[in-house]
């Protein structure tokens, strides 16, 4: 297989691959971009499929340049939007990008990259060489961005600043002088300007990668932490298996592609046997990625202990009513619920008992307002298919 025939493995689209060809086979390495905004402290599984796509540049004797958006942050990425995005304070921007950093390096060799903070030479600018920049971009071409012709079309506001973010991403690449810069599809526009940035200012132009975007556990939009469909690097060994093994059959197959590499005949073959089987290879392959295969072996114990034999799991935390409520002599069951911290906000448990997904000693519960009382031994609380724990009085 040749080289342009390696990188073009899981990518959608591959802009001046003539050039790339070249550049691959040229006597010095390639400066390959990736930009991330620290808008949340986690990276989930869809940065994994960029980052993987990175990683490939590094094995092949490559630069990799990662790309901290402090600055771009601030404005945030309008890309696939319907609404502006929200602020985050200076200080949730450090704080997000130090993590960023510290989940980057459990893909990517640290050695072979080379991190930057967008903010170094944006500080630097005056509001003329702002003024400067802006010139270089019409608003009827900054129209042609699907998302803001739509939102434009529905009324929908638009910010000044937001217009001026794919200008920035794209001055990233003027000042690092990047021969490659990769992404997922959504972020083709910007890359764009990158290139045309480059050609005005008599540069060579970066060759463009985009790669597919992945489909998070609703099986419908794209993984992203603002649909809260998103697998994180950070999860848990538990959470992470659970949320896998919660993904509709078909998606599954795209997991195996765009996550953990594998060629399509050996997918193929993987198709041939039972969905459940495959899937248990996929949540352990990647539990044992971002944890250990220790921990993989054992939730894979865990989920089939419970799914297959319908056994409680063996680990469930356990609680002692004073641990949640402390003196109390009653509580309402989502009070106790959410003081577990296994949840993310009292307004999800509400919701979950409504739904119906929530059981104490195999009884489901359907008012989250119910008035419990310390048990005499221990009670099994088991919401949705994933979280089981225990209180004793």
């Amino acid at each position: 297989m040749s080289l342009i025939d390696t990188i073009r493995i899981n990518t959608e689209n591959v802009i001046g691959e003539t050039e790339l060809e070249d550049r691959l086979h040229g006597n010095r390495p390639l400066r390959v971009k990736l930009g991330v905004d620290p808008t949340r402290p986690d990276l989930t599984f869809g940065h994994l499929v960029v980052f993987n796509k990175l990683r490939q540049f590094q094995d092949l004797g490559h630069e990799a340049v990662l790309i901290i958006g402090d600055f771009t942050t601030l404005i945030g990425d309008p890309s696939g939007r319907s609404s502006t995005r929200p602020v985050l304070s200076k200080k949730e921007i450090v704080d997000n990008a130090q993590t960023y950093l510290d989940q980057a390096f459990k893909i990517l060799d640290r050695e072979s990259t080379t991190v930057y903070y967008n903010s170094e030479w944006f500080d630097e600018m005056s509001f003329e060489d702002c003024l400067k920049l802006s010139r270089k971009m019409t608003v009827a071409r900054m129209l042609e961005r699907d998302d803001f012709a739509k939102r434009y079309t529905n009324q929908a506001p638009i910010s000044i600043i937001e217009f001026l973010y794919p200008l920035i991403q794209g001055y990233d690449s003027l000042v690092l002088n990047a021969d490659v810069e990769i992404g997922g599809t959504d972020q083709l526009f910007n890359m764009l300007v990158g290139r045309a940035l480059q050609k005005d200012a008599g540069k060579q132009e970066q060759a463009v990668i985009t790669m597919p975007l992945l489909v998070g556990l609703d099986g419908v939009k794209k993984m992203s932490k603002s649909s809260d469909n998103y697998i994180a690097f950070t999860d848990s060994a538990k959470e992470m298996f659970g949320k896998i093994m919660s993904i509709a059959d078909p998606t599954m197959w795209d997991y195996y592609r765009l996550l953990l590499e594998l060629p399509a005949d050996t997918i193929e073959k993987l198709k041939l046997g039972h969905p459940m089987e495959a899937k248990k290879q996929l949540a352990s392959s990647l539990v044992g990625q971002f944890h250990s295969m220790k921990a993989a072996k054992h939730e894979l114990e865990q989920f089939e202990q419970v799914f297959s034999k319908n056994k409680l799991p063996d680990d469930m935390p356990a609680f002692s009513w004073s641990d949640l409520v402390g003196e109390a002599t009653t509580a309402p069951l989502f009070e106790l619920m959410a003081q577990s911290e296994l949840f993310e906000s009292k307004g999800a448990v509400r919701r979950l008992v409504q739904q119906g997904g929530v059981k104490i000693d195999g009884e489901k519960q359907t008012d989250p307002n119910r008035e419990l009382s310390p048990p005499q031994g221990e009670q099994i609380f088991q919401a949705g298919k994933r979280i089981f724990f225990k209180v004793v009085g």
